[in-house]
């Protein structure tokens, strides 16, 4: 549970950041989609998938971002209108709300996103050891 909360709430700061460094604007639904993101990577791309090649895992992390983008698209801008992105002048767009381009994109994103479920199983397990001296 610690790990996870640890990977939502640095998926909910980062991605937001890197959101306003590339576009100049974010919105809170991209914080809860980054945390959420990057506790599922985690769990697909270094569990479920651990014996598996990179760039196995890195489809899978983009189908992981690319399936929470279009549903929180779906949400956000075509439910609650708030127009947060708009996809739609992208090749192969699926109703504006994700794209190709953009899922490839996700493919080196994930990279990352492992890395950090990496770095904190490995803070849990020094923390783990030193609690056990």
């Amino acid at each position: 549970m610690e790990k996870k909360l640890a990977l939502f709430l640095t998926g909910g700061i980062v991605y937001p950041a890197l959101e306003v460094l590339c576009r100049g604007k974010t919105d809170f639904s991209m914080a809860v989609a980054g945390g959420l993101c990057v506790c599922l990577i985690d769990s697909v791309c270094n569990d479920r998938l651990k014996n598996e090649s990179l760039p196995i895992k890195c489809f899978a992390g983009s189908g992981v971002i690319t399936t929470v983008e279009f549903w929180t698209g779906v949400l956000v801008n075509m439910v609650l209108k708030l127009n947060v992105w708009d996809y739609s002048k992208m090749p192969m767009n699926i109703l504006g709300q994700i794209c190709a381009p953009f899922s490839l994109l996700w493919c080196l994103l994930t990279i990352p996103a492992m890395g950090l479920g990496i770095l904190y199983d490995r803070i849990l397990k020094r923390q783990n050891v030193g609690q056990a001296k």
